[in-house]
């Protein structure tokens, strides 16, 4: 049964677009259900008239003229017969322990719910209002006010009697009246007053804004926010007063407290109540059949706002259209807003119909999102909020979530979603499983399927495998990369590839893949076997991880052929499982490979490989020639004549010459690099090399007849051989090129040589003099002789116990201290004493003496 209806949109906005506003929907502030039960009945033979609310209760006036008690769920606690005609108003204490009632009749009745205490009268004109004082249950507070035509205040003495006074008449008749601490707001024909109980003075006088209508057809609302705060409603004026002290110094004749309007603004539509919601109001308005603005299905039904107040105007926060029965019938009066204080619930009052409106909470927002379809948010809020939802479930909104993404069609979206909404429930991940496998869509959720320490069962894992292999080898591959291994039966799945490969036996990669499902199933020889009919990169971190040494002996040639370095390095590094002799024996028929491997060995280690060191020579002659001569100037191991040998059989000069020399045959080495190179420089280095004068004569002999080397040697002989004998057995008139210029160059270096050696001469005898004068200064320093210091000679102290009498001391300058007759006699050199500690190790800082006497 739908008794509201929500806008979304201002009423002054218009519109044409329907799409444009669903879109801009926003979500109900509040939410509404009738006031049920004892209601019902009550409302089906009568008619409401007015209401008020407590936290514990609530208490209904009928036009017949009956007051119920009923409890927040609508159902009759208490029924009291008060009068044949309308109840105009009731009006609780704080405490809900006192009723004030008045009639059309003109009855007033003030009685205590649960004491028999009570005031009856009976006016002879209509009474609209009662309020009574808010701690009326105090018994210095036992007062209340009553409206007809005039306002009257009623208070009890200490003989226990009423006494009557008028506040305010001749304006009219009195149709509101609120109380709130010690003010008293009462609204009459020209205005609302405002009066102080404490200080019994009227502090305001808040004139009516819409003059032109009837006050009993629209009447005023008033409503205290706060015990300063009073809003009033009137037609279409809303005023938001506050009651504030006066200056002292201001005072003179007026009231101690004046009122202040913060806000004031016009609305759309004419009141029919005011109750406040925070920083906001809460306003019920009647909206006639003729309002501009208004779509047809909204015109007559009452509307709740929720607006902010502004200083000059305010903003519409929310507006529900409400469909209360027979709103067609009713009137602005026939509405009233009352509201709790204890929590924000608000009650409309028609005369066939209460609705209660309250804060729309968590389950609510949820509510709404799923209605709209807004499942992530739905999901997203029930997650924030699971502690306080009570009619949702979260795991069930996920669910919904789930299944609106699959009717879309974003199958990826639904499976991704699953990760986070099924969590460990492994009955519901299989359930999805098969949906999925229903409508096609298996690789969608495959990758988001558990795979930690919760799991689902293997079959499931093997079904998804399985239609992948169908399709997909790419993502197949993938799985099975990222999936372990103990997801699955790992045999099964090597059968099916098995199967699949006998179709395409060189697919790379249902190849690749089998190999990693061997390795899972620790059958390394079959999975290194495919890698290295592949010449996969990943080959030697499987030999290396598994320790697969033993398995490729017989592969040695395959791993070289896919990569020679990679394979040198890895068999160099574990020697100590694959044997160097065995390397050996698989590469002697690929000779290449062999000294690939040679070659680095001899790298690492001189020594380690020297029995292969003569097969090395060829093989380096053979195809790596630019390392043979490194490899012989570094081997210790090489037969110097097999060498040989094979050098000449090449003809590579640069080696014979080398062995040559190495043998001891420098004058056949010199000679090669004269008549085989022609090189002078390589000569003359040579030569140099060995500084043997017999070379350099051979060098000069042979060079003596060819003017470019005669230049050569000229220009780099000066500081080996003495330029001049070369000179001499230079023939007369043979013309050499640059003559003059190697003469200057041999002069030069001669001077050179003199300044160096004169320079290195100073240098020598200032350090020599420096270093004298340093021996000297410290030799003629003083050295302390004290009762600590021994003789070097009878190891007793230096210094006799008895100082008076005469004693001798030798202290030499290596600070050994002697008695002097511990010394033995001088040497050979008269005058002259010697250390015999310092001069038994050489002749030296210790030979000079110092002698001490007394």
């Amino acid at each position: 049964n739908i008794f509201f209806s929500f806008q979304g949109r201002k009423l002054s906005e218009e519109s044409t677009d329907e799409s444009e506003e669903e879109d801009t929907e926003e979500e109900p502030k509040l939410k509404y259900e009738r006031l049920t039960n004892g209601v019902t009945e009550i409302l089906q033979k009568d008619a409401a008239s007015c209401m008020t609310v407590h936290d514990k209760f609530l208490a209904l006036g009928t036009h017949f003229g009956k007051v119920y008690l009923l409890d927040i769920q609508g159902n009759v606690t208490q029924k009291f017969e008060i009068s044949p005609v309308k109840i105009n108003q009731i009006s609780l204490d704080e405490s809900g322990d006192h009723v004030g009632i008045c009639s059309e009749d003109g009855k007033v009745q003030v009685v205590g719910l649960y004491t028999r205490e009570g005031f009856h009268e009976n006016f002879d004109c209509p009474i609209k209002v009662v309020a009574l004082h808010p701690q009326f249950s105090k018994s210095n507070n036992k007062q209340f006010v009553t409206g007809g035509n005039k306002i009257l205040l009623y208070e009890r003495n200490w003989l226990n009697r009423w006494k009557t006074s008028v506040l305010h008449e001749g304006e009219g008749n009195i149709t509101n009246v609120k109380w709130r601490a010690n003010l008293i707001a009462w609204a009459n024909n020209v205005g609302v007053k405002i009066y102080d109980i404490s200080s019994k003075q009227r502090i305001t006088n808040v004139l009516r804004d819409n003059t032109n209508l009837r006050p009993d057809m629209y009447p005023c609302s008033l409503c205290w926010k706060d015990n300063t705060t009073l809003i009033i409603g009137w037609g279409s004026s809303v005023k938001i007063c506050v009651v504030k002290e006066r200056d002292p110094t201001e005072m003179r004749d007026l009231p101690s407290r004046y009122v202040e309007i913060v806000s004031a603004f016009e609305t759309e539509f004419f009141i029919s109540g005011l109750a406040p919601l925070a920083d906001q109001l809460v306003t019920l308005y009647y909206v006639k059949e003729n309002s501009e603005h208004m779509e047809e299905e909204f015109r007559t039904r009452p509307r709740l706002d929720i607006i902010q107040p502004l200083p000059e105007g305010c903003e519409e926060i929310s507006s529900d259209a409400l469909t209360v029965r027979n709103f067609q019938e009713n009137q602005c009066r026939d509405y009233r807003l009352e509201h709790s204080e204890g929590e924000p619930l608000f009650y409309i009052i028609s005369p066939k119909d209460i609705v209660v409106a309250k804060e729309r909470d968590q389950d609510d927002h949820i509510d709404w999102l799923l209605e709209k379809k807004k499942y992530e948010e739905a999901l997203m809020a029930a997650e924030i909020s699971f502690k306080n939802i009570k009619r949702h479930d979260v795991q069930k909104i996920g669910m919904a979530y789930i299944n609106h993404l699959v009717e879309r069609g974003d199958y990826d979206a639904a499976a991704r979603k699953c990760q986070k909404v099924l969590g460990k429930n492994m009955d519901l991940w299989e359930n999805e499983v098969y949906r999925f496998k229903t409508i096609g869509q298996l690789k969608a959720i495959s990758q988001y399927l558990p795979r930690g320490d919760l799991r689902l069962r293997p079959a499931i894992y093997e079904m998804i495998l399985h239609e992948f292999l169908k399709t997909d080898y790419e993502g197949f591959a993938t799985l099975i990369r990222e999936w372990p291994g103990e997801l699955y039966n790992n045999m099964a799945i090597v059968q099916a590839v098995n199967e699949h490969l006998k179709k395409d036996p060189t697919n790379s990669m249902l190849l690749t893949t089998l190999a990693e499902l061997y390795t899972y199933d620790q059958r390394y020889d079959r999975a290194l076997e495919i890698y290295l009919k592949l010449r996969h990169k990943d080959v030697y971190q499987l030999i290396h991880k598994h320790n697969l040494f033993s398995a490729i002996k017989d592969k040695i040639v395959l791993l070289m052929d896919f990569d020679k370095e990679k394979a040198v390095d890895m068999l160099l590094d574990n020697d100590d499982k694959i044997s160097m002799d065995k390397v050996v024996e698989e590469l002697k028929d690929r000779p290449e490979l062999l000294h690939v491997y040679l070659h680095k060995l001899f790298k690492r280690d001189h020594h380690k490989g020297q029995k292969y060191h003569e097969r090395q020579i060829s093989l380096y002659a053979e195809y790596d020639r630019p390392n043979l001569l490194p490899f012989l100037r570094e081997s210790m191991h090489c037969p110097l004549e097999k060498a040989l040998e094979i050098c000449q059989q090449r003809h590579f000069v640069e080696e014979t010459v080398f062995l040559l020399s190495r043998m001891g045959n420098c004058r056949r080495a010199l000679q090669m690099i004269m008549e085989e190179l022609a090189d002078v420089d390589k000569a003359i280095e040579f030569a140099k090399e060995q500084d043997d004068r017999e070379l350099w004569d051979d060098l000069i002999s042979y060079s003596i007849d060819k003017p470019p080397f005669i230049t050569g040697l000229l220009n780099n002989i000066g500081t080996h051989v003495d330029p001049i004998l070369l000179i001499h057995r230079i023939k007369e008139g043979m013309e050499i090129p640059n003559l003059r210029d190697s003469l200057v160059k041999i002069l030069q270096d001669y001077n050179l040589q003199i300044l160096l050696r004169e320079g290195c001469k100073k240098i020598l005898v200032a350090d020599s003099l420096s270093l004298l004068q340093r021996m000297h200064r410290t030799q003629k320093r003083g050295v302390q002789v004290d009762e600590e210091n021994i003789c070097e000679s009878c190891h007793t102290p230096i210094l006799p116990s008895d100082t008076a009498q005469a004693f001798g001391v030798v202290v030499f300058h290596c600070r050994h201290m002697f008695h002097k007759e511990c010394l033995p006699s001088p040497g050979n050199v008269p005058g002259i004493q010697y250390c015999n500690i310092c001069s038994a190790k050489r002749r030296g800082p210790g030979s000079g003496i110092l002698e001490m006497k007394k």
